[in-house]
């Protein structure tokens, strides 16, 4: 198939994938507390990929192994907790809509980290989405702006984590196929996160004196495995197809199905939601006029595996 093709059809996906995992940790948060989803969502996946890494993970060196841990922390095991934690306090489809700004992050950490040049209308692009998302944080979930930008600041982490995450798979993790890069990464954070679920979460008292925990499990079982674990696999590898901004656009149309769930949810809409997410997705796409990233001397030069 062409490459440029299957760049879109994996993006696409992505999007129907990805934007409709906010609707599913609103689901399970309302059977466990916040730590209990986060890590249930990790070691579900670790559990889903841990065959894959067993037999992956000897064929690289303990620099390799290093970075893999590095991406397995910064963009799964650490941002699982930050969206749960911010969907206690802010609404799925507000959660969606703030993820947007994951390739704007995406292009500062890579000016800033990994020395790719920026062009002053991706700056403007920059300027106009942050406003975007200011401003739909002023709006949303019917709180005041102190109550909704606490919880907010969860998401923005998160994005910024992420952001950390495409820029380092590209730089450093190029020369390893999708499915080592996931399974090895999921394998480095679902340890952790197995201690976190059974030592510091609610997990043992929520199943042994509520009889519907199932039901959350399941949510989270569907979140783990199809929209983290086959979605990441498949996002790691648009990463090597295409470039770290390209991959990070699948959060332009995730806003609009986390939205839909939402109100399918019953959860509020407010007509002035579509000019911040106009403004959020106008500054994307500014970000990504005619890019051409180039790679400065703060990029080492290095022989086999980075």
């Amino acid at each position: 198939m062409n490459t440029r093709l299957l760049s879109w059809l994996i993006l696409l996906a992505l999007v129907l994938t990805w934007g409709s995992s906010f609707i599913l940790i609103k689901k399970g948060l309302l059977y466990f507390d916040p730590i209990t989803v986060g890590s249930l969502r990790v070691v579900i996946t670790f559990l889903f990929l841990l065959p894959l890494a067993l037999m992956r993970i000897r064929r690289h060196d303990l620099k390799s192994l290093g970075w893999l841990a590095l991406a397995g922390f910064v963009g799964n095991l650490i941002p699982a907790f930050l969206f749960a934690k911010a969907q206690t306090g802010i609404d799925s489809a507000t959660a969606g809509m703030l993820n947007s700004l994951t390739p704007l992050f995406t292009m500062v950490v890579g000016f800033l980290v990994f020395g790719i040049r920026v062009k002053s209308i991706q700056v403007i692009g920059v300027l106009i989405g942050l406003a975007g998302a200011i401003g739909l944080i002023r709006i949303s979930g019917g709180n005041s702006f102190t109550f909704n930008i606490y919880y907010a600041a969860f998401v923005v982490a998160a994005t910024i984590l992420y952001a950390i995450n495409v820029n380092l798979i590209k730089a450093k993790l190029s020369h390893i196929d999708s499915l080592s890069i996931t399974s090895i990464a999921f394998f480095m954070a679902g340890l952790p996160a197995l201690v976190i679920l059974l030592l510091f979460s609610d997990f043992k008292t929520i199943v042994t004196e509520t009889t519907d925990w199932h039901i959350g499990l399941a949510y989270l079982t569907v979140l783990a495995v199809v929209g983290t674990g086959l979605a990441m696999i498949a996002f790691n590898k648009l990463i090597k197809m295409t470039s770290p901004v390209f991959a990070s656009s699948v959060t332009y149309m995730m806003p609009l199905v986390a939205l839909m769930w939402g109100v399918v949810d019953g959860e509020h809409f407010n007509l002035e939601y579509i000019l911040w997410i106009a403004m959020i997705i106008g500054g994307v796409l500014l970000v990504n006029q005619n890019r051409k990233p180039r790679l400065t001397a703060k990029v080492p030069t290095e022989k086999g595996p980075a």
